[in-house]
């Protein structure tokens, strides 16, 4: 599996599909921190917002790199179905830490942060602390959703894109406050809104809880579909 994850993060960068969404985060990053400074809290939920559709495009970039063919050998290869799947998820985590490594890191570099401002602000360390639990929790989701969309599960171009647009607008408008049934999607706008005014525990415990719990069954869905596939 190993190998494997190796190989095809290889085919990744060295087919330049990696520039896309590296590209497509620096360019929602710059616009969003171009507005002017924030306090680390707000600002991080933002960004982990905005990036989840970007982690879940390249995902889906990064499982259609590899041919059909050479897909069906790897699932021999490493011992079957399950691993070869297994090996699939890993690589996408693995591909977007670097993209959240940016996004906490390019806030400082131009200038789009700022500390306390009121003696009632959260802490700096505090507003850090919950924007890298924001960006690690929607990664997690995020990799599920573009895997949901990949060639090899949606089988058509148009199907995988549909599968990939309509889950994004659908985290973003069920996770409204407004929302009769957020729950249907993973918790990109509560995590965003709880990254502002300091850390509550509980609901942070919630929508880590949330998070996870939805993309373990999207990921099953995923591997059950991959699994009766070729």
């Amino acid at each position: 599996m190993t190998a494997l994850i190796r190989m095809r993060l290889a085919g990744f960068v060295q087919t330049g599909r990696a520039a896309a969404p590296l590209f497509a985060a620096l360019v929602v990053l710059s616009i969003l921190y171009g507005g002017g400074q924030a306090q680390a809290g707000e600002a991080y939920g933002v960004s982990a917002a905005v990036l989840f559709g970007v982690l879940a495009w390249q995902t889906k970039i990064l499982l259609d790199v590899e041919p059909d063919v050479q897909r069906r050998l790897n699932r021999v290869a490493v011992g079957g179905a399950f691993r070869e799947t297994a090996a699939a998820i890993l690589a996408s985590l693995l591909a977007g830490l670097p993209v959240v490594l940016i996004a906490l890191v390019l806030p400082w570099v131009v200038g789009g942060v700022t500390g306390p401002q009121k003696p009632g602000d959260p802490p700096l360390g505090t507003g850090i602390a919950l924007g890298v639990w924001a960006h690690l929790l929607l990664l997690l989701p995020a990799v599920a959703l573009g895997a949901l969309a990949s060639r090899a599960v949606s089988g058509q171009a148009a199907r995988g894109l549909a599968v990939l647009v309509g889950g994004i607008v659908l985290a973003i408008v069920l996770g409204l406050k407004s929302s009769p049934a957020p729950w249907l999607m993973p918790p990109v706008m509560a995590a965003a809104r709880e990254t502002v005014g300091g850390a509550d525990l509980a609901a942070i415990a919630l929508a880590t809880g949330w998070g996870v719990a939805w993309t373990a069954i999207v990921i099953v869905f995923y591997a059950r579909l991959r699994l009766t596939r070729p």
